[in-house]
């Protein structure tokens, strides 16, 4: 993937991808292009972006595959258009005070909920208290850390009456109306989640929303089919009657069930076919905030030394994977934090000012310095250390990934035993930090770099590498309370330094993201963040 300026240059190559297809809101579903005029059947657009999730409640899902599917059925105050630019969602309007402390929404006239129930601005307050409550255990409860009130366990929100909803942050914070527009930020019914905490958002009939979509049917690990909510504000705008999203893991059957014209998008495919499938007209190739890494358990006996960790990393050969492996354009990655997010300085990316914290493209010399590091650790030629699991997620990529990590780690003495394990299960297995090594990846939730920062405090919920330092952890603390966007920037520096002097991760590439969509779909857009948009989409013949 070529370097990419900031966010907008991002947001430009999504454009410049994405030029057969049309702007949202330009195809009305009360005519006869919402259905097939001879048989008024419900216009059906069948999808896949992945197997069944692992969670949809907005507050517990960090999967981006799950928010997608929860981006159709809630919606937030704002919303992200289909340039990636945050606007207006459930709020008509919002002000912002003079020192930027103080945000102040206004809901939109009538909102209700699928079941027809008003949407008030009490349903905010209590959703977002709800997301950073310890009974919820939200993975995402330090993205509220910007309200004030955070540590004392309530927010400073307030529903100021039914439609004014006052926010009271803790210091000037730039992405704070992207933040509004993320899955978690979404309001769920406070009676819905109530009378079944634990099941709600597991069956159709009890997951109410207040999205462009309903769920009208949940087949478990087969699909889950949605259609047009009548109740939404902007259902006059609305595309295709019902999204079908196709529950599917294995890549070689996406492939098969999209070529035979079964599925109109899959956005995960056979390496061994992209060659192939990278010529056709139906192949899109965009940019992403991301970066693909690999997990320690920073708990293991062995993994817990820095330097076997270092090893580790040093002996990963990037440009092998990206090239022969990825083949889709991916960079080899010499830092965590990915390429994309402006610094203080907008003229200049975070990554730039950073640096690489080793030479990705350099293997040879970087598989010398991971045998000194073995042998610092005590562990010359990889002598006393176990064979260590590495855990993936069942995909052709992840696997092939894997196998070349076995044979690079084998070269400095370490051997490393596969684990596949299907999606949920996988997610689960490694949040809970029982794994050895893991495939991990992380995309952007928002334009700015405490994004891939903030998510490694202590006992953070996206810390997957079980993995605490104090002085991380105050600077985190800085970063979010500061104004000062130059401090911000070097306080973040400074952390991703931490990051690399304990070697508690091993970034391989910065993520490109690649699908296929049917040339007769418009309207679909794609967030450089990882979310598809498909609900102002439409289906010509």
């Amino acid at each position: 993937m070529k370097k990419i300026k900031a966010l907008a240059a991002v947001l430009a190559l999504v454009m410049t991808a994405s030029v057969a297809l049309t702007g949202c809101g330009e195809k009305s579903p009360g005519t006869d292009e919402g259905k097939d005029p001879e048989t008024k059947d419900p216009v059906t657009l069948a999808i896949n972006v992945g197997p069944e999730p692992d969670t949809i409640d907005p507050a517990l899902n960090s999967a981006v595959d799950g928010g997608t599917v929860i981006n159709h059925a809630f919606e937030g105050l704002m919303t992200l258009d289909k340039n990636g630019v945050p606007t207006e969602g459930q709020a008509k309007s919002y002000k912002i005070s003079d020192d930027g402390l103080t945000y102040t929404f206004t809901l939109r006239d009538d909102l209700k909920w699928s079941d027809g129930t008003p949407l008030t601005a009490e349903d905010f307050v209590y959703s977002w208290n709800r997301a950073i409550s310890p009974d919820t255990a939200a993975d995402y409860a330090y993205m509220f850390e910007v309200i004030e009130g955070y540590e004392d366990g309530k927010l400073n929100v307030t529903a100021k009456d039914e439609k004014t909803l006052e926010v009271k942050i803790i210091s000037v914070t730039p992405y704070f109306l992207e933040l509004c527009a993320f899955p978690a930020y979404a309001p769920v019914q406070k009676a819905t989640v109530e009378k079944d905490v634990e099941g709600w958002a597991t069956e159709a009939e009890t997951y109410v929303g207040n999205g462009p979509y309903v769920m009208k049917e949940w087949v478990h690990d087969a699909y889950i089919l949605m259609e047009k909510n009548e109740n939404y504000w902007n259902f006059e705008k609305l595309g295709p009657d019902e999204i079908k999203f196709v529950l599917m893991e294995d890549d070689n059957a996406k492939l098969s069930a999209y070529e035979n014209g079964e599925l109109s998008f899959i956005d995960s495919m056979p390496n061994a076919e992209l060659e192939r499938l990278s010529s056709e007209k139906d192949f899109y190739k965009e940019g992403q905030l991301g970066t693909y890494y690999v997990s320690y358990n920073t708990e293991n006996e062995f993994l817990k030394n820095p330097d076997v960790r270092a090893a580790l990393t040093l002996a990963i050969d990037r440009v092998y994977i990206c090239e022969k492996i990825g083949q889709s354009g991916q960079e080899p990655a010499g830092a965590f934090v990915s390429t994309g997010l402006s610094d203080a300085d907008v003229s200049k990316e975070f990554r730039e000012v950073g640096g690489d914290y080793y030479n990705p493209t350099d293997y040879e010399g970087n598989l010398e310095l991971a045998k000194e590091h073995l042998a610092k650790a005590g562990y010359p030629n990889g002598e006393g250390l176990p064979t260590f699991e590495y855990l993936y997620n069942e995909n052709t990529g992840h696997q092939q990934i894997g196998e070349a990590l076995q044979d690079m780690w084998s070269k400095i003495g370490v051997n490393v035993e596969l684990v596949s394990q299907e999606w949920g299960t996988f997610l689960n297995t490694r949040k809970n930090g029982e794994y050895d090594i893991a495939r991990n990846g992380w995309l952007a939730d928002y334009n700015d770099p405490i994004t891939y920062l903030d998510m490694w405090i202590t006992d953070g919920g996206n810390n997957d590498a079980q993995w605490s330092n104090k002085e991380y952890d105050e600077l985190i603390s800085k970063v979010k309370k500061s104004s000062d966007a130059k401090e911000r920037m070097e306080l973040m520096h400074k952390a991703e330094d931490i990051i690399f002097e304990e070697w508690m991760l091993a970034p391989i590439y910065y993520y490109v993201d690649t699908y296929m969509l049917s040339e007769n779909v418009e309207g679909f857009y794609s967030s450089p963040l990882g979310f598809k948009y498909f609900m102002y989409s439409s289906i010509n013949e």
